[in-house]
């Protein structure tokens, strides 16, 4: 299935039935009273976070989502059926938009939310609701009230627990298929990676879910190669790894060209846990590793890591380093609602 993380959708809620003018027509009743009937509601246009969902491609084809129209009153105090409302069902991680792309409407968290984007119209009156005592005939019957209709944008933020980053050829995507049932694309010319990707590591016991965005560039916080794009898909994720490729001529230079990236950004992402890798160990001698490491330490001033994708040395360890942060980062977002923080992380 194709990857599309932003797509725009136009709605409509449906028109209120408007009321009937309506009168007893009985035999032996001489003077009838007014029974006509109000309109039916318009319908509404829901968003529901699905179960199943994780790309916004089916926005491709169907943009367009039009609730049903109240019906009409009718004689003999009948009042209109209400016009059927629309679901649109978005994947979790979803954020909802203005056509502005600025002002948000809805933020898709969690399973099974759901958000009212477009309210139907009220129905109108019949004339049985003008009788009073001076007006036995009333003739009025109001027309039902317009329903809204609006553009929205539709922006896909992945939900994972942790989120790789790194310049292009990196070797994140290496990573990822090699700790991971994902199969993105691999080649050793940069940008291979165009999409998004996720996948679900086992480690050990448990199982948590990494996500691959596309390699970044300079200028990529300001939208150089769709950088904010790639950007938005982190902002979730509790820890970031961050990986360098060991072959760089100046490994400090490439993490300090991210660093700079994330922080200008922002969202947070400037203070996200992030785990430091030097990759494609397997590529240089020993005494070279250990030269760009010890590089790396002193431009960053963390701890790091060695590993190499390709043939799966060191994977295990930073895996396992991941897991640890993902689980202090849990606790310390449940005490910070008041939780205990000390229940065992079920992914």
């Amino acid at each position: 299935m194709k990857f599309l993380d932003e797509a725009k959708i136009y709605v409509q809620s449906g028109h209120g039935g408007s009321g009937s003018v309506s009168f007893r027509r009985e035999k032996f009743i001489e003077y009838g009273g007014p029974n006509g009937g109000d309109g039916g509601r318009g319908g509404d246009v829901w968003a529901e976070a699905a179960e199943g969902l994780n790309t916004l491609i089916d926005f491709r084809y169907a943009q367009h989502f039009k609730a049903e129209r109240g019906g009409h009153g009718q004689g003999s105090d009948r009042t209109g059926a209400a016009g059927q409302s629309v679901n649109v069902k978005v994947p979790v991680g979803t954020q909802v938009f203005e056509e502005d792309k600025e002002t948000l409407v809805a933020d898709f968290a969690e399973l099974g939310q759901r958000i009212l984007l477009a309210k139907g119209g009220d129905p109108g009156f019949g004339n049985s609701r003008y009788k009073t005592s001076t007006n036995r005939a009333p003739r009025r019957a109001d027309a039902g009230w317009p329903g809204e209709e609006r553009a929205l944008w539709l922006r896909l933020k992945l939900m994972a627990d942790a989120g790789l980053v790194g310049l292009p050829n990196a070797g994140k995507s290496t990573f990822v298929s090699a700790v991971s049932a994902a199969k993105p694309k691999i080649a050793d010319y940069p940008f291979t990676t165009l999409h998004p990707q996720l996948g679900v590591v086992a480690l050990d016991e448990t199982s948590f879910v990494i996500a691959d965005i596309p390699g970044l560039i300079a200028g990529a916080s300001q939208g150089a190669g769709l950088g904010t794009r790639f950007l938005g898909h982190i902002e979730r994720c509790r820890v970031l790894l961050h990986l360098v490729d060991v072959t760089q001529d100046n490994v400090g230079e490439a993490y300090t060209t991210i660093r700079n990236e994330l922080e200008s950004y922002g969202w947070g992402l400037e203070d996200k846990q992030e785990i430091l890798a030097l990759n494609k160990i397997d590529s240089l001698i020993p005494e070279q590793v250990e030269e760009q490491r010890q590089e790396l330490e002193a431009v960053s001033g963390k701890k790091v890591h060695l590993l190499s994708g390709a043939t799966n040395r060191g994977t295990t360890d930073i895996l396992r380093v991941v897991w640890s942060e993902i689980q202090n980062e849990w606790r310390l977002e449940e005490e910070s609602k008041g939780g205990s923080g000390d229940r065992a992380w079920k992914p």
